[in-house]
């Protein structure tokens, strides 16, 4: 029977160390944390959980410490994961995995929490957490493992809450310093400047967000499998400052590629609303366009496993946007059908 290995790196994680390592207890032969400083109970809660704990001296390069991590391992199956994530419902399809010879990358998906508007969403991105013995890290930052061996995608309820606004203002400034020395010396890795994007972006810097939003579109292959977060979150951050024209452009210039993602057309009725709210000369020609795009959204329904992909965006999220412009037009009967609908889909979707 193969053994399996939680290996994780962490830092001043005593709010949430206990949270993620029994989640993941019953379900692995061992734990290894690999400490990187920390002068809080890290060490402490992560012993009492049931850990090996190991010390590695920070060197500013997260492929480095975790390939020091997975080194404490003799596991056939190593499942990465970060303080801040827990395994949560039915882990069946991880469990036959790690039973199974190790010919792949598991991509799991990691389901995000974050903060839009007064309200907590989801975002989903697939990453490669489960991974064979022998397989290690490359890059300073946003590290990848480095395989050539085929990935799989394993439907496994794994959450995280690091993108809370409480949480990204512990973590300001720890990524852009190594982001930005990659860059210097690879510029045309569109990887690098899509995770630069993302770091302006959450902290609300959008006119540098789209300067490297729109780098890595330019370096982006059509295979990368980052894309559709990158276009969508362009578009996003575009609208954000107020650059109309631009966004539209960039939107009917992509939208041949995305017939099945909910994520692209909520985003591009946001844009259009927006325009409508800054022109309300607009409004005639623009409504029929914001309709019909949320409407596409439940067509096509939620895509979860689209890169990036928004929960909701295919069903409540959607008929929330729906039920508000029909009660803003005076369309009482469609407004009071769409919120029922979204109370549903959204109670469906717990």
């Amino acid at each position: 029977m193969p053994r399996s290995a939680l290996v994780m790196i962490v830092r001043d994680e005593e709010h949430c160390i206990a949270r993620c390592l029994n989640s993941v207890q019953p379900h692995v032969d061992e734990m290894i944390v690999v400490d990187t400083g920390s002068t809080d109970s890290t060490i402490d809660l992560a012993q009492r959980a049931g850990a090996r704990v190991y010390r590695f001296d920070w060197c500013d390069d997260f492929a480095a410490a975790r390939n020091a991590a997975l080194d404490h391992s003799s596991a056939d199956w190593n499942l990465i994961l970060d303080a801040d994530e827990w395994l949560e419902g039915d882990t069946d399809e991880l469990l036959q995995a790690i039973s199974s010879a190790n010919d792949f990358l598991g991509l799991l998906p990691v389901a995000s929490d974050f903060d839009l508007q007064g309200q907590t969403q989801v975002a989903i991105s697939w990453i490669p957490r489960l991974l064979p013995r022998g397989v290690r890290y490359t890059g300073q930052v946003h590290e990848q493992p480095f395989s050539n061996l085929p990935r799989r995608k394993l439907s496994v309820n794994l959450r995280h809450d690091g993108y809370r606004l409480e949480s990204l203002d512990k973590k300001k400034g720890r990524n852009r310093t190594l982001l930005t020395r990659m860059i210097k010396a690879s510029p045309q890795d569109a990887y690098l400047h899509f995770q630069l994007g993302r770091d302006y972006e959450v902290y609300h810097e959008f006119d540098a967000a789209a300067a490297s939003y729109a780098t890595a579109l330019r370096h982006v292959s059509e295979h990368d499998r980052f894309r559709h977060e990158l276009v969508v979150r362009h578009i996003y951050v575009l609208k954000q400052i107020q650059r109309y024209e631009q966004a539209m452009q960039f939107a009917e210039q992509e939208m041949p590629h995305w017939p099945q993602s909910p994520d692209f057309y909520f985003s591009l009725g946001d844009l259009l609303l927006d325009c409508v709210t800054a022109n309300p000369q607009q409004a005639a020609e623009l409504l029929p366009m914001i309709e019909a795009s949320w409407q596409k959204c439940l067509e096509i329904g939620d895509q979860p496993l689209l890169e990036g992909s928004v929960r909701g965006r295919g069903s409540f999220l959607a008929a929330h946007n729906l039920a508000v412009v029909y009660q803003e037009i005076g369309d009482t009967e469609k407004a009071k059908h769409y919120r029922k609908l979204a109370q549903r889909s959204r109670a469906q979707s717990i």
